[in-house]
């Protein structure tokens, strides 16, 4: 059960923005193997230059439309995380029109004490919610 947070830019559509939520949601289903209905997203729009990504000296230059997506997962194998930031650049170029150099994504590993789904319970922990079998 990731919990990703997109944000990116103002001035996007609903049905663009929707769009790539379902695109992202598409990509952690299939790298990831997780429940289609384990859908935890998080959208923050800001203003023009709240957003600084610079390249890490790799010799390009985002634009405007560029995201960050953070995910806040179980361990996962490095050969997931992999298939997750192949399967996110192609699916948001073909699916969002988003250049692949536009695309900036991390990954946070936790564990299943750092997850409540409500009511001030550790569900994973209480054996009321299975144990992801891919960490």
């Amino acid at each position: 059960m990731p919990l990703i947070r997109i944000d990116l830019q103002e001035g996007r559509s609903e049905e663009e923005i929707k769009n790539i939520m379902d695109t992202v949601q598409d990509c952690s289903v299939e790298a990831f193997n997780v429940p289609v209905k384990d859908r935890y997203q998080i959208v923050t729009e800001h203003k023009p230059g709240r957003m600084i990504l610079l390249d890490t000296g790799l010799g390009f230059e985002r634009t405007e439309e560029a995201i960050v997506i953070q995910v806040f997962t179980s361990p996962r194998a490095t050969i997931n995380k992999n298939k997750f930031y192949s399967l996110l650049s192609e699916k948001l170029q073909a699916n969002c029109n988003l250049a692949p150099k536009n695309l900036l994504v991390s990954v946070m590993t936790n564990t299943d004490v750092d997850w409540s789904f409500g009511f001030g319970e550790t569900q994973y922990l209480s054996g009321e919610l299975p144990k992801d079998k891919d960490s």
